[in-house]
């Protein structure tokens, strides 16, 4: 029977997920940090995943509407050739392109990357640079709305997207800051982002899927599990919507100093 303070870790380790998810500071350095203060070995990528997936199913519940509507016009595009939902079909199309970079370098080096790139130095470095992206564009005011994404847009984020396999690299920092730099809207760059963790989330909860069904500590893990599961989803949810808010005012200047002071606490207080 798991112990109250083992609950307690794994429900933390399930708020930082939340919280930290949509934000860019990276959720994934953020866990490792917390299991090193926690002294936890979670063996694999099987909890993050997990947990990743809790913050997926917070992000369709926001964009739900956006969603069918995306698809509802993509299908009849194709059916009908109507020109008025030609961009949501574009939009689609765009959103599979993108996905390819970083689904065919985390399929072929996921385990080595779970491996090998989750040293601290790595972490601290990565958010080191992940501050300094935010602080190059944390005064830009694109002007192109989803009618205005093209093809090289489409890659050059695909492209920002594999950057952030790296542990510390944000994933939605990269890509937000990828996709403002192409002079996008902050809120069409913002929803680019997480549609695009769509697939990725889906695709990384398939490959560990079986992982985590075969895990042998499942049996006296499933109960911290569930409830990281659950809290991860509820703080993403409210995370999710903060940081909308955010970005609606401009103000990624205060994830670039965090990112920069969470940098130096590792360098200075943890190796």
């Amino acid at each position: 029977m798991t112990d109250f303070i083992t609950l307690l870790k794994y429900a933390f380790l399930g708020l930082v997920q939340g919280v930290t998810e949509p934000i860019p500071v990276s959720s994934s350095a953020h866990v490792i940090i917390v299991q090193k203060l926690f002294g936890l070995e979670i063996e694999g990528l099987s909890f993050e995943v997990l947990v990743n997936f809790a913050s997926l199913l917070a992000i369709l519940l926001i964009y739900k509407n956006d969603l069918i509507q995306l698809i509802k016009h993509g299908f009849l595009y194709v059916t009908g050739r109507d020109e008025q939902y030609k961009k949501d079909f574009h939009f689609i199309l765009y959103l599979v392109i993108a996905t390819i970079p970083a689904g065919l370098i985390g399929f072929l080096f996921n385990d080595w990357i779970g491996e090998t790139l989750k040293g601290l130095v790595t972490i601290a470095i990565a958010l080191f640079l992940t501050g300094i992206a935010l602080w190059l564009i944390r005064n830009l005011r694109g002007r192109k709305n989803e009618a205005g994404l093209r093809l090289k847009d489409a890659i050059i984020i695909g492209l920002a997207q594999t950057v952030a396999l790296i542990p510390g690299v944000s994933r939605s920092g990269a890509t937000i800051v990828a996709g403002m730099g192409l002079g996008l809207k902050q809120s069409t760059a913002l929803k680019f982002s997480f549609f695009l963790y769509i697939p990725i989330s889906i695709g990384g909860m398939i490959l560990e899927g079986s992982n985590l069904l075969h895990d042998p500590d499942l049996g006296t893990l499933a109960l911290p599990y569930a409830l990281a599961f659950v809290i991860s989803l509820v703080a993403s949810y409210f995370s999710m919507k903060w940081f909308m808010g955010i970005m609606e005012r401009g103000q990624l200047k205060y994830f670039s100093w965090y990112c920069f002071l969470l940098s130096a606490f590792i360098l200075l207080f943890m190796l």
